[in-house]
């Protein structure tokens, strides 16, 4: 895991994306925010680039790709899971049905999105410095 990596955030929704830039501004975290609207564009990206990703915040429901179908794909990928990129959910509602297929497709978290701006930025708080503070193997390419 690289922890001065980027933060990528796969959010289809602008006023979402917007929200969650003002957010992570706020925090003044080091990291680069790197925002995709779309999942496909999103896993071209990983496969492609050579910047290793600290963390990703997905949504569930998007065009092209679901956020499920995407980490199958990140999973599926042996240069991307060998990065220990952390990928969480990060979404507006949360059926049972799809926690379930989360975590067993090794989610690494499942939040639902807080609908008052404080309570958001509290959460994406907790993630960010947990993950800080997570040893993870060393990605050797």
């Amino acid at each position: 895991m690289n922890k001065g990596g980027p933060i990528i955030i796969i959010e289809d929704d602008l006023d979402d994306q917007e929200i969650l830039d003002e957010v992570f501004k706020e925090l003044n975290y080091k990291n680069k925010f790197i925002f995709f609207g779309d999942s496909q564009e999103a896993l071209d990206f990983l496969i492609i680039t050579e910047i290793e990703p600290f963390i990703i915040f997905s949504d569930i429901n998007m065009p092209k790709l679901t956020g499920a179908e995407l980490r199958e794909k990140i999973h599926n990928n042996e240069d991307l899971r060998l990065k220990s990129i952390p990928y969480l959910f990060f979404t507006t509602t949360a059926e049972q049905k799809a926690v379930i297929e989360a975590y067993s497709k090794s989610i690494q978290g499942f939040f639902i999105k807080p609908k008052s701006y404080d309570a958001l930025k509290g959460v994406i708080k907790i993630i960010v410095e947990y993950w800080q503070e997570c040893v993870s193997p060393d990605y050797v390419k």
